[in-house]
This record gives structure tokens, sequence and C-alpha cells, in this order.
């Protein structure tokens, strides 16, 4: 089925619209947790578009966060067009596959190596990790949007793939949903609600005075939601691949419980080296606690698309101890021949 060129055009600047938007919604969730609002586009605007100083950035707040809003929307506009236009190629030439996820790569690092260009000043205000989350969560919703409007497209680019990226995510939203749960249901019980996401992203986030005291503000909770969610979405989406080719080789399903494990103790572990008394005082059990319900919830629900891969791990391993008996076993003798008698010439 052919594609409007038109359309195609149409949805890229829309999908490039949507993912505009998700970035400055994060940039701003991300300066109001650190109490200095339209900063991020202020201090960009200032340095790109007038070579000044980070000090002078307060100045004319608004209307630098309003320079760098049109820039940005142009770029993500001009990129999601761009985007667009190539995933059509790529439906019929793909050997272009590879040049579209150098694309993809590269819009990822592009400001990092913007923020980079303009100077460690600029760096200590604009943290490198915010920037990647927001452009892979404004890359996911434009992939998103591009997909769910060209659905066949979606299906000749990905084939299988689709049910497998299905899967993860929804797998990772259990996950997540438990864990946010859990969270509610100990912050209601000890009377402050929401004081657990809010203590995990002033942590996450490196917010100034950390203490049990600090209060649950929405775009801490937020902010921090939207990394949970983000985590637990990724990892189930690996656990899927994983899993998917655990149906061609058992043997991977072994991976997936390494997977398991190394999740278990990351994000313990990640917490701790930002701040260890932080975490003392949330309390690190209430975390692997609510990790090990999630990761119950996400094997639950895997499983029960996944039946048959227990009987295809043990018919594999028992192959493996077949193959290898029998190469354990001597060579036959070779076979005695008869003397040669004289009758016999």
């Amino acid at each position: 089925m052919e594609h409007s060129r038109t359309r195609i055009i149409i949805d890229g600047a829309i999908a490039g619209l949507i993912g505009a938007v998700v970035v400055a919604v994060w940039f701003l969730i991300f300066d109001l947790i650190r109490g200095h609002a339209l900063e991020t586009p202020a201090l960009l605007a200032a340095t790109i578009l007038h070579g000044s100083h980070s000090h002078e950035v307060h100045h004319g707040l608004a209307l630098l966060a309003l320079e760098y809003s049109l820039l940005h929307f142009g770029a993500f506009i001009t990129f999601g067009i761009a985007g667009g236009l190539l995933l059509e190629a790529c439906e019929t030439e793909s050997s272009l596959l590879f040049s579209l996820v150098i694309f993809f790569v590269a819009f990822e690092v592009f400001f990092i190596a913007v923020v980079l260009f303009l100077g460690p000043n600029v760096m200590v205000e604009l943290t490198w990790w915010g920037i990647i989350v927001g452009n892979l969560l404004a890359t996911a919703a434009m992939l998103s949007y591009f997909f769910w409007r060209h659905p066949i497209l979606a299906f000749d680019l990905l084939g299988g793939w689709i049910a497998v990226a299905r899967e993860g995510i929804t797998a990772g939203l259990v996950g997540g949903i438990v864990v946010a749960i859990w969270f509610m249901g100990y912050d209601l019980a000890s009377g402050t609600s929401f004081h657990t996401p809010a203590m995990l992203g002033a942590i996450v986030f490196g917010s100034a005075g950390v203490t049990d005291g600090t209060q649950a503000t929405w775009p801490l909770v937020l902010g921090y939601s939207i990394l949970h969610f983000s985590a637990f979405v990724a990892f189930g989406l690996a656990l899927a691949v994983m899993l998917a080719a655990s149906e061609w080789e058992p043997f991977m399903v072994l991976g997936a419980l390494l997977l398991l494990a190394v999740f278990e103790v990351f994000f313990v572990g990640f917490v701790s080296l930002i701040d260890a008394s932080a975490l003392q005082a949330l309390g690190w059990w209430k975390i692997v606690a609510g990790n090990i319900l999630a990761l119950i919830a996400m094997a639950t629900y895997f499983i029960r698309s996944h039946r048959g891969l227990g009987v295809k791990l043990v018919e594999r391993w028992a192959m493996l101890d077949h193959e290898g008996a029998e190469m354990g076993d001597p060579p036959p003798a070779p076979p005695e021949h008869e003397p040669t008698h004289p009758s016999h010439l």
C-alpha cells in the first residue's frame, strides 16, 4: 500500500511538534525541581543566539525562553519531516534501515554535542543526562505517533518486533504500576502522601538539602514518575527481546534471569552512590521490596506468553547432554581382518 507523500510530511511535522512539546515539558519540570523555571531554554537561547554568559540569563528570562522555543520547535518539526520521509524510503529500500538508525542516534547526541561545544560553564547548568532523557522521551513519542498513524508501514519495517515491543512496554508498565502502588500504600499508611517518590526525585535530580522531611511537590513527584516508568519500560523491552530470542535459543532464558538479578540491585546501588545518607533515611528495604514485587508481577506476565520456554530449555539441555555423551564415547574399534590362507589365494 503506497502512502501519500503529503500525508507523510504532515504526520512527520505533527510528530516533530509532539517531540518538541515532550522535551519542553520535561525541561520545565526539570527547571521547576531545581527552583529556576524556564532556566534551561533561556540559558540555551542566551548562549546560542546571543553569546551571553550564564549569569546574564535571568535578565529577560521569558523573552529568551520564547526565542529558544521558536528555534526548538522549528528544529523538531524539520527533524520529524525528515524522519518520516526516511521511514517511508526504508519501506522500499531495506538497505536504508542502517541509515535510519544513524539518523536517530545522531539526533540523540546532537544536543549533547552542542552543550559540550558551548563550554563547561553551560554544561554545569544543563545536566547531560537530563538532555538525553528528554530526547529519548521525544523520540519514543514521535515514533509512537508516526507508527500509530501508519500501521502498515510500521509492520513492513518492524514485522514481528511490533508484538515484542508491545509485550515489553506492557510488562514495564505493569512493573512500574506495582512499585508505584507499593510506594503509595506505604506512604499513606505512614501519613505522608507521595513522600517516597518525592525523596527519590530529590536524590536523582540532585536537589539541595535532601532530608527525610523533604516536601512532596508536583514537579518532584511527576519528574521522578517519568523516570520511574521510563526505566521500567526500557527494562521490560530488554526482557521481551531476550525472551523472543529464547524461542530460538532457550539458553537465552538464563540471560533474562541474570538481567532480572541485575535490575534488582542496580537502582539501590545507583541511589546509594548519589546520596547514601538520604537512601538510609528513606529505607533501602522499601525499594528492594517494591522491586521484588514488580519483578514477580512482570515475570508472571511474561510466563503467560512464554509457557513453553521451560520445556524447550529442558529439551535443549538434554540435547547438549546427549551430544556430549556421544563425543565422550571411545571410537569404535576397527574390524578385525581374518588371516589370509593359501586356499584363498
